[in-house]
């Protein structure tokens, strides 16, 4: 995999091309990734752009589901939950992903 690969499968996955992104992981692009620039991760970039299908996919091809986006410092949880995106909350859930104390504190202003 060279770094060009995995530029271009991050930004088709930010820019919701399904297409681009299942070509470069079936030719092994690892999902799990940081842009090595932008310190951020695939899943959560199509989570933030609201590409709920090019997030779907990712989880289903072994994007670790728990994994923190430096840049933005979120986790897909924290973007899925930020961004309102119900399919992708659900589809966290049924992988186990479940958010900490500390999570619902910052979310509600220490109020939970």
């Amino acid at each position: 995999m060279s770094a060009g690969d995995w530029k271009e499968m991050y930004s088709a996955a930010q820019r919701g091309d399904m297409e681009l992104v299942r070509y470069h992981i079936e030719n092994g692009v690892n999902p799990n990734y940081q842009h090595p620039e932008i310190l951020a991760t695939p899943l959560v970039a199509a989570i933030a752009a609201g590409h709920t299908e090019v997030a779907l996919y990712l989880l289903e091809h072994k994007a670790d589901p728990r994994l923190k986006s430096f840049f933005d410092d979120q986790t897909p949880l924290e973007a899925a939950t930020f961004y309102k995106n119900k399919i992708v909350l659900e589809e966290l859930r049924k992988r186990g992903v479940q958010p900490k104390l500390s999570f619902w504190r910052a979310l509600f202003g220490g109020r939970f």
